[in-house]
């Protein structure tokens, strides 16, 4: 499979799926909303975000919407090569906006996309040429963020927010508000002082949790799932399976084991 870019309306309705293949999603006119594994997040013109391959998300449109969408495998010639640096972009799912620069390169995408297309000339090559500058671009802009400044973040009263709200729909956005600052100040202070992105702390406390309940409980899989904000009993067992190494039914199956080896992502 090779890179794919194509602009559709999304529909009203919610959906949901996971594919094999990395995505970005650009909106180019109106709203979207995605949450990808617990993380949730609005796109509008301008912004967008990333989904990971097999990584469960749910989305829909608002009214009159169109998006710009990049389908990557993994060998995609985007992503390998000279340019295997750019799959980092894929470590964890995010949201972010384009800068001017950027805003000024998707035009010219979206006019040379038409342009191809009404020739007859739009070829798997050229759409892969088109995909390598923009992830490189996101990946310069993304990856590289400036060391965050100013007071640290208090990561106990973030822990108890999180717990309190671990079932809901959990957004970078209310995460941003309850530490009073915006959702870019806090991004990149948070991953200066932890490490990690808000959905990568957030999903790790999930399988925490998770695993307390599967060893002090005999509540059954798919509530303990909705407990830790899973959208669905498949989306817990894949997220599960890919920190421990093994399916949560086998802590059930061996109440005794202890998990302390998780998967390097």
């Amino acid at each position: 499979m090779t890179s794919a870019i194509r602009q559709i309306p999304l529909d009203t309705a919610v959906h949901h799926h996971a594919h094999d293949f990395h995505q970005i999603v650009i909106g180019l006119r109106g709203q979207a909303e995605f949450e990808i594994e617990g993380l949730g997040g609005s796109i509008s013109a301008l912004s967008g975000c990333i989904v990971p391959a097999n990584h469960v998300h749910y989305y829909a449109g608002t009214g009159d919407n169109h998006q710009l969408i990049l389908d990557l495998p993994d060998n995609a010639l985007s992503l390998t090569g000279h340019q295997h640096e750019l799959v980092r972009l894929f470590d964890a799912p995010r949201f972010f906006d384009l800068d001017a620069p950027l805003e000024r390169y998707l035009e010219f995408v979206v006019s040379e996309l038409a342009q191809l297309s009404q020739q007859g000339r739009l070829s798997a090559l050229q759409q892969e040429r088109l995909a390598t500058t923009l992830l490189g671009s996101l990946h310069a802009r993304l990856t590289q963020e400036p060391a965050a400044r100013g007071r640290h973040l208090d990561l106990a009263a973030l822990d108890r927010f999180i717990d309190r709200h671990l079932g809901t729909n959990l957004r970078v956005a209310d995460l941003a508000a309850e530490a009073c600052l915006s959702e870019a100040h806090f991004n990149a202070r948070f991953r200066e002082q932890t490490g990690l992105s808000p959905w990568q702390y957030v999903l790790r406390r999930r399988l925490d949790t998770s695993e307390r309940l599967l060893h002090e409980s005999r509540l059954p899989l798919s509530e303990i799932a909705a407990l830790t904000g899973f959208a669905t009993q498949s989306a817990f067992s894949r997220a599960f399976r890919r920190t421990f190494g093994h399916p949560p039914s086998r802590v059930r199956s061996r109440p005794d084991q202890t998990l302390t080896t998780r998967a390097t992502s």
